[in-house]
């Protein structure tokens, strides 16, 4: 319906010139104050006056204003000349409720008086009935109730959209203060990570100059110099794993953080899970073999898989499985995990479901990174998927 208005609005223009037609033949006075059917027949002018104005509620919502006059105008020639009269009232009460719905309560509450004072006095003055007829009062009715009934549906689709758009911008204020506090992290640890390598890099650089001058002639001197090369490394290395382990999320165990070249080793990496107690399938299908594969890409697919199985090991509950698989699809690499759920433990959920690490942001950033994407959410009937596409 809102993807043919046009369609829409000629099946209801039909419908209502069916009821007008089938209207015109009622008799609302008859014996005993009951209406009957069939006991009078509607003039000519009248069907054409009810032809016309089914034709122009077509075009109710492209020119509201414009066919609530013309069906008003109509309304009006039946109400002064029609003997019976003819519902061709039933038109202009249509497009009232048009007029009420699309347009605001000011506009809404100036044309349904108009309209309401205009067809009722009208009828009552100028038309062959008493104006107290129960026909005049109907009209006055029916115009009241379609003017009231388009301002409500006006003012609960104003009410939705407004709910649908304070969500969809509180969902864009949460994804823009992700973005920023991720690059505030970022920079933080690049000014850390600055600092560490600047200084100690720098104190070696001086240290190893010295213990190379003075080798020869003073190796006790040299010696010491070294030693303080050892210590400045040292100093390095602690600081850097203290900084760098801040992005790690807190449990992850021990044997899947290992750093590992690629997918030449995955067998391996499944190992340490299997040896934790997580059994991994592992299905690797590259038509030719991971040394075909670009560095950025095989070291994408290692940390993909080696940060899922992570998770799996962390939130899936006892007795999980996983199953690993990684096949060339065209010109990407397609990694798969996925993992069964298990028993949940108490108080935890599947895979993944707690989302307040780090881990699926940074597997969806090393994708994007390689012009791919990255995909991680529950499974029909429990567990979890990993699913990313690397283009080689």
């Amino acid at each position: 319906m809102r993807a043919h208005p046009l369609a829409t609005d000629a099946v209801l223009a039909f419908g209502a010139f069916v009821a007008m037609v089938v209207g015109s033949f009622a008799d609302p006075h008859g014996p005993h104050g009951q209406p009957t059917f069939g006991t009078r027949t509607p003039e000519p002018f009248s069907l054409l006056l009810m032809l016309l104005g089914a034709v122009a509620l077509v075009f109710r919502r492209r020119h509201p204003r414009e066919v609530l006059a013309v069906t008003c105008g109509l309304t009006l020639l039946e109400l002064t000349t029609g003997e019976p009269r003819a519902p061709v009232a039933m038109s202009a009460v249509i497009s009232l409720y048009t007029v009420a719905a699309l347009t605001d309560r000011p506009t809404t509450w100036k044309v349904g008086l108009l309209t309401m004072a205009g067809l009722t006095g009208v009828a009552m003055l100028a038309g062959p009935m008493p104006w107290y007829a129960q026909e005049n009062i109907g009209i006055f009715a029916w115009t009241g109730m379609a003017a009231a009934a388009g301002d409500a549906v006006r003012s609960r689709r104003a009410f939705v959209d407004a709910i649908r758009e304070r969500a969809e911008r509180a969902e864009r204020t949460r994804e823009e203060e992700a973005r920023r506090r991720v690059a505030e992290e970022r920079l933080r640890i690049a000014r850390d990570l600055h600092d560490v390598v600047a200084h100690h890099i720098a104190l070696v650089n001086v240290q190893a100059g010295v213990a190379a001058h003075v080798m020869d002639k003073r190796p006790d001197q040299a010696k010491e110099a070294l030693a303080h090369v050892r210590d400045a490394s040292r100093s390095a290395l602690n600081e850097l794993r203290a900084t760098v382990g801040l992005l790690r999320q807190s449990g992850d165990p021990e044997a899947p953080t290992e750093p590992a070249p690629g997918l030449a080793v995955l067998d391996e990496l499944a190992d340490t899970f299997r040896h934790a107690g997580l059994p991994v399938r592992v299905m690797v299908e590259l038509g030719g073999g991971a040394e075909a594969l670009p560095a950025a890409v095989d070291l994408a697919a290692y940390r993909v898989i080696q940060e899922a199985l992570t998770n799996v090991r962390k939130h899936a509950g006892a007795g999980a499985k996983a199953e690993v698989s990684v096949v060339r699809v065209g010109p990407s690499v397609e990694v798969t995990v996925l993992d069964d759920g298990g028993e949940p433990p108490e108080g935890a959920g599947a895979a993944g479901a707690s989302g307040g690490g780090h881990g699926l942001l940074g597997m969806r950033e090393r994708a994007t990174a390689l012009g791919g994407s990255c995909f991680a959410g529950p499974r029909f009937g429990g567990g979890y998927r990993v699913h990313a596409i690397l283009p080689t």
